[in-house]
């Protein structure tokens, strides 16, 4: 029986990229559950609303319609109709994602979605409250978290890698920001859910820490 695996934590983690490789090695399908909030914040962005204003961000929501796609084992987000793609991957959508997520209209939105997408199993879901509160009953929950240098070092190197250079003060104020805004929300924080495994992920490259998921998992059913 095909399960469902969460991966939570901060951004800088590795929970991306850990997630992605996850989903090859079993053969499952990898669900950015980020993204979705990524998408509704950029459209916001676009259209000049106020994020902040739950009137507004209920308008988003009933006037946008998202929709996930399996393409080639990977859940990409539409948004209307269109693959926002890269250009929900900036840290001003992120900063925004975060503000709009903490919001029940956003969250009740994309909720039933991203249950639907793991409703068969066979699904590495990927966010800040997976196993927490989208997947309770999920066969195996994680949570990675990593220190803040590290985590800055690395999503700095993202940023430079996608030829969006940024000083190492920015992002680590951005991070800083972000960490609070999803940390202290009152709806659905960043947390680790009572029975995921914790990983610390500083000194770890993306194999070892897929190995350690994958030990997890196997002692787990008696493997």
């Amino acid at each position: 029986m095909k399960k469902i695996i969460t991966i939570d934590g901060p951004a800088g983690s590795g929970k991306s990229t850990v997630s992605r490789e996850l989903a090859k090695r079993l053969g499952y399908v990898y669900l950015d559950t980020g993204a979705l909030y990524r998408a509704l914040a950029f459209k916001a962005l676009q259209n000049s609303m106020d994020i902040r204003s739950e009137e507004a961000l209920a308008l988003l929501c009933a006037e946008t319609e998202v929709t996930l796609k399996n393409q080639d084992g990977e859940m990409k987000v539409f948004v209307d109709g269109r693959d926002v793609g890269d250009l929900i991957r900036t840290e001003e959508v992120g900063l925004a994602a975060s503000i709009l997520s903490a919001f029940p209209v956003v969250r009740n939105k994309l909720l039933n979605l991203q249950r639907e997408a793991g409703a068969q199993g066979g699904i590495v879901a990927e966010g800040r409250d997976m196993g927490s509160v989208v997947f309770p009953q999920a066969d195996a929950k994680f949570f990675l978290f990593a220190d803040m240098d590290e985590r800055v070092r690395r999503r700095r190197e993202e940023l430079t890698q996608k030829n969006k250079p940024v000083s190492q003060e920015e992002v680590c104020r951005d991070m800083q920001a972000r960490d609070a805004q999803d940390s202290e929300r009152r709806l659905a924080p960043l947390t680790a859910a009572p029975d995921a495994v914790l990983i610390d992920s500083t000194w770890m490259d993306v194999a070892q820490v897929v190995e350690s998921i994958l030990l997890s998992i196997s002692a787990e059913n008696g493997e």
